[in-house]
């Protein structure tokens, strides 16, 4: 899934990241598929933050794709 993610243009990656509910989805499977292909502690701890507290997560990797093209702490 996190392959898929980043394939994406941009701009979908920001609607991806923008619907209220879309995001949570999105950051998990994005979050946990990352970590499962590459694994690492910080991947671990990032996951089950977004896992916990994803929505609010969601907005500000929206904002961090927007302005770096990658994911917070990726």
């Amino acid at each position: 899934m996190d392959a898929w993610f980043h394939k994406q243009n941009k701009l979908v990656q920001i609607l991806l990241l923008f619907l209220p509910v879309i995001n949570w989805f999105t950051e998990i499977l994005v979050r946990w598929s990352a970590f499962l292909k590459k694994g690492g502690a910080l991947r671990l701890v990032v996951s089950l933050i977004v896992t916990i507290g994803g929505l609010f997560i969601g907005w500000i990797d929206m904002i961090w794709t927007l302005l770096f093209n990658k994911l917070l702490c990726e």
